[in-house]
């Protein structure tokens, strides 16, 4: 009986990385990479250099719950062995949750229908060093969540984001389908997801940056909104630091992974107080 022959397989990743120590996704010369470190670790294994391609590129220092990538390869490992066999050869700040053969026209980037964002920011005066690599510490001054969501709600729907973009975007137009927008407060948390169907290059971060002025009083709900939909990109000066971003989640028509381990996979902070019991 002849020996089983290696073919050519389309494999889907969901990613994980805490983005502090990289500079991105995206493989750059001269910088650690998420790219570099899962293609150098998948490269190992067959021998020649593979090629990732992801839903999306998260900037420095970003992070991501449910990244998805997919690459091409010629293998007799099947496709639900492949995360192990990548997580084995991975530093601990990355991990590949599942692993899953996919068609071979199925495409992480393009194929994806949505990405889904969410801002984390830390309001208590106090610091406390493990929120500190997964939110922005803003304890200046009090944030209103109600005025910061209804700045939000008339994004909803088609619009031109171009006030909301950083220069040298390769983007060819600012048109955004935002789905979905919400800020909402747990406790000393302030938590901002937006889902769209793509991101402009720095969309997130110079949102956020310029949602903490409404929510702060210096700049009003109308204000807000007249900002962006005369893309008056000059008068957005500040962008949110970035340990507070997470890359949540990614849609697909045809998900290749169940949703337990996508839909919510950056656990939420709680540093609610507790009520001690009396000294005996």
């Amino acid at each position: 009986m002849a020996p089983a022959q290696p073919s050519l397989q389309r494999i889907a990743l969901l990613i994980q990385y805490l983005g502090t120590r990289f500079y991105g996704w995206q493989r750059q010369p001269n910088h650690r990479s998420v790219q570099e470190e899962i293609e150098t670790a998948i490269a190992s294994v067959v021998g020649y250099p593979v090629v990732i391609h992801a839903a999306g590129r998260t900037d420095t220092g970003v992070h991501a719950a449910a990244q998805v990538a997919h690459f091409d390869v010629m293998t007799l490992i099947p496709a639900h062995r492949w995360a192990d066999v990548i997580n084995a050869r991975l530093p601990d700040d990355v991990l590949i949750r599942a692993s899953a053969q996919v068609p071979a026209d199925w495409h992480a980037r393009f194929s994806a229908s949505w990405r889904r964002y969410r801002y984390t920011i830390y309001t208590e005066a106090r610091p406390n060093l493990f929120a500190r690599s997964l939110s922005w510490h803003y304890y200046h001054a009090p944030l209103d969540e109600s005025k910061m969501q209804q700045a939000l709600a008339p994004m909803i729907g088609h619009h031109h984001m171009a006030a909301f973009q950083r220069a040298n975007s390769s983007r060819p137009h600012a048109w955004v389908d935002l789905q979905f927008a919400e800020c909402i407060r747990q406790d000393s948390f302030l938590y901002i997801e937006v889902q769209a169907s793509g991101f402009l290059y720095g969309m997130m971060r110079l949102l956020v940056g310029l949602l903490v002025e409404v929510g702060r009083g210096d700049r009003s709900v109308e204000s807000f909104t007249q900002l962006w939909q005369n893309e008056r990109r000059h008068e957005v000066r500040y962008a949110a630091p970035p340990q507070g971003l997470c890359l949540l989640r990614v849609g697909y028509p045809d998900m290749p992974f169940p949703p337990e381990l996508w839909f919510d996979a950056q656990p939420k902070l709680n540093l609610s107080r507790m009520t001690l019991e009396p000294s005996l």
